[in-house]
């Protein structure tokens, strides 16, 4: 019996997954598709390989028993894809790179496109989006972030960094004064990032210092927190190079260094050696150090 390929991952993305709608976002093909592929591969076997339950589908003591072959099957695939993709050839191709949010937009997207302009023979592709890329299944060639990378096999380099401090308006701080750290800035009001976003390094010293201000605004993206610092409602930590973009906007000096991260670039290690990658990195770093002056916290 002859087997595709393309019906064996479906049954292992469902087995990943647990359902027909959550396999087929991961294989990027639609719900009904993924099911008549399981249920055509069901009908050639001869067996089942799921027992149909309310919370989804659950695997058979058959499908159990070829997991881990179908595990190394997609193992296989994906390195002869990898080894494809790192084939060399030269300053032409595809490169997907996937960033967060405004570092994706303000840094990154910039970056790209001044590199594509110099290579005409390139495809660049960005997605910013706080779902974590899997760079071993070819999700993305390149992922830029803060923090280090979990995943195996990877490449991580540092490759730049990004200041924050506090900042108010003009407006802002002519109705409310400077804050004082002797009162635990007692009378202001500040914008926080969201609560689910645990300890943020950037930011964990503010409610420390800041004691007795009130927080206004609880937000998950920091051009929220620029728009209501923008507004003159409230005081904000925020990275240097947007902030100062902004003629309104004032850093507020504070009895505290200020938090510098590190931006790093991921890619998986059969990627090495590929002239667009290894060319895309090396001017990456290049963009971040031309930034120096705009990032450092005490400019």
């Amino acid at each position: 019996m002859t087997m595709d390929w393309n019906d064996l991952k479906v049954a292992l993305a469902i087995v990943r997954h647990g359902t027909l709608s959550a396999a087929a976002r991961s294989l990027g093909t639609t719900q009904p598709t993924t099911s008549r592929r399981l249920d055509g591969l069901e009908r050639r076997l001869g067996a089942k390989l799921f027992d149909r339950e309310a919370g989804g589908l659950r695997p058979t003591v058959l499908c159990q028993s070829l997991v881990d072959g179908l595990e190394r099957m997609d193992a296989g695939a994906l390195s002869v894809q990898r080894q494809v993709a790192a084939r060399d050839t030269g300053l032409s191709g595809e490169i997907l790179v996937t960033s967060l949010d405004w570092l994706g937009d303000e840094v990154i997207a910039p970056m790209l496109a001044r590199f594509g302009a110099v290579h005409p023979g390139l495809v660049i592709e960005l997605v910013n989006d706080t779902k974590v890329f899997n760079l071993a299944r070819r999700e993305a060639d390149l992922a830029f972030r803060f923090g280090s990378f979990a995943q195996e096999n990877l490449v991580e380099r540092r490759i730049g960094e990004i200041a924050y401090a506090l900042y108010a308006s003009e407006n802002y701080l002519e109705r409310h004064g400077s804050p004082e750290a002797t009162n635990g800035f007692s009378g202001h009001l500040l914008v926080l990032l969201d609560r689910a976003a645990g300890e943020v390094p950037h930011e964990a010293w503010l409610p420390v210092l800041a004691h007795r201000a009130r927080t206004v605004l609880h937000a998950n993206g920091l051009r929220a927190h620029l728009a209501a610092v923008r507004s003159g409602t409230a005081m904000a930590v925020l990275p240097c190079l947007l902030a100062n973009r902004e003629p309104s906007l004032r850093r507020v000096a504070v009895p505290h260094p200020g938090v510098v991260r590190a931006v790093r670039v991921g890619f998986h290690s059969d990627m090495r050696d590929t002239p667009r990658i290894r060319a895309l990195v090396d001017f990456m770093v290049l963009e971040f150090a031309s930034m120096e002056g705009q990032i450092n916290p005490q400019g």
